[in-house]
């Protein structure tokens, strides 16, 4: 899935190339999918140990994934229902929102190193230092020149989050604007899903050619070798959670984590535990 998702490298991007309802490759159906993205999880669990092992023997890898979308997209059902597959305790999720008034008093990227997983940890960012790039150009939050030096600072980060050990895996949720109106409305009718809703949801609808080619631009000028972008059809939910799920597979068994070498007899020390 890797090469099906990964962004094209060269050229403008246009995410209206891309069929948010898509189903490129893997199950086709829903049933399929959901059991597909089950059978994997004993897979990413032995993969998930090997990494934690492999950190006490000092071993720097670890894996970060990095979710971006509109409004509804899934970033919170992805992390309930793919990082659900994996042992919580080896997990460091970060949900960022807009920063603090002690983050805006420091560098872009500095909340996002404060919350970097430490090595054998999978992490995952609900949003992230794109937010910066994203919003801020939406919003004119920033000059464009400053716009400008953030892709070159984000793409030198995650290079040296790279050449550091961390395998930085970062997934576009596509949602069609069709689709978003839809589960706005679930939202609005559901007395138990209002604490969801955000009435300035419907304003930011009104900036969503905008919030496209901002993503575009974020996906185009920062989908490296390093740390390649994927984009994920996510109108189908059950899709969005076999892809997702199936990247992170990918990813961990490139990684490749073997189990340390204990420094120690074993024959010796399994005569003493006898005799004890």
């Amino acid at each position: 899935m890797r090469e099906v998702l990964r962004v094209p490298a060269g050229g403008r991007l246009d995410l209206r190339r891309f069929d948010p309802r898509a189903v490129p490759a893997g199950p086709t159906g829903k049933a399929a999918g959901v059991a597909a993205t089950a059978a994997m999880a004993e897979r990413l669990a032995s993969l998930q140990e090997r990494l934690y092992a492999a950190s006490t023997a000092g071993s720097r890898k670890r894996l970060l994934l990095v979710l971006q979308g509109m409004d509804t997209s899934g970033k919170g059902g992805t992390v309930k229902h793919v990082i659900g597959l994996f042992n919580p305790s080896g997990c460091r999720v970060r949900a960022f929102k807009a920063p603090t008034e002690e983050e805006h008093g420091h560098p872009f990227l500095w909340r996002v190193e404060k919350a970097l997983p430490e090595p054998g940890e999978i992490g995952i960012f609900d949003r992230s230092h794109y937010e910066d790039v994203l919003i801020a150009r939406v919003r004119e939050l920033v000059p464009r020149s400053t716009l400008g030096r953030r892709y070159t600072q984000i793409n030198r980060f995650e290079e040296a989050l790279a050449q550091d050990g961390v395998t930085v895996v970062k997934v576009f949720l596509h949602i069609s604007h069709d689709e978003q109106r839809k589960r706005l409305l679930e939202r609005l009718d559901n007395p138990d899903k209002h604490w969801k809703f955000d009435p300035g949801d419907i304003s930011e609808r009104s900036l969503w050619p905008a919030y496209q080619d901002a993503y575009a631009l974020a996906l185009e000028r920062c989908s490296t070798d390093a740390a390649p972008w994927y984009v994920v059809p996510s109108d189908r939910k059950w899709y969005r959670n076999w892809a997702v799920t199936t990247l992170l597979l990918e990813h961990l068994e490139a990684i490749g984590p073997q189990y340390p070498k204990g420094e120690f007899d074993v024959e010796e020390c399994r005569a003493r535990l006898i005799a004890t």
